[in-house]
């Protein structure tokens, strides 16, 4: 005597991309029923994915390729023209045109595996407690910057100490 309830489907993104049919496989087609279907007619999203990152749509390719970690200004412009593409508006870009940036961004170390790479180079420093190790363990610029006036990033909030207030001339 138990009863199925059918619950109406939360229409995905990939299922409401290029006008496609919002369907389940999981759910047997008598049991869909989905609410103001029509609504979901007309939308249609596209977002481009470079290097396992979506690119935004609206922006030249030189500076949308910059929302990769690992590529900025200078290798932006160098892929672009290693391609011989011309800097057009991401949404404008044909298939063919996008498949070759996906290969030649994905010849260079980005996202993750740099991410990877710059945590372990810094592990390492630490662990052999160098002097930019140790910089990096009191959470201290490491490059030879000034440390009484400025640097409030890495030292955190300023924190009053009592008593310590200059005596009036």
């Amino acid at each position: 005597m138990a009863q199925t309830l059918a619950m109406p489907v939360a229409p995905s993104l990939s299922s409401i991309s290029n006008g496609a049919t919002l369907t389940n496989p999981l759910r047997r087609p008598h049991q869909l029923s989905i609410p103001n279907q029509s609504a979901f007619r007309g939308l249609s999203i596209k977002c481009v994915r470079v290097g396992g990152v979506e690119v935004p749509n609206g922006k030249r390719i030189e500076y949308s390729l910059q929302y990769i970690h690992g590529v900025g200004r200078s290798r932006a412009r160098q892929i672009l023209a290693d391609l011989s593409v011309e800097n057009k508006i991401t949404k404008d870009l044909s298939d063919d045109e996008l498949i070759s940036i996906r290969d030649e961004v994905s010849k260079y170390m980005i996202e993750g595996d740099l991410r990877r790479f710059n945590a372990l180079a810094i592990r390492r420093l630490k662990e052999i407690q160098c002097y930019r190790g140790v910089r990096h363990i009191q959470g201290l610029p490491c490059r030879g910057q000034r440390t009484k006036n400025n640097c409030r990033t890495l030292k955190g909030k300023r924190v009053a100490i009592a008593g310590k207030k200059k005596a009036p001339r």
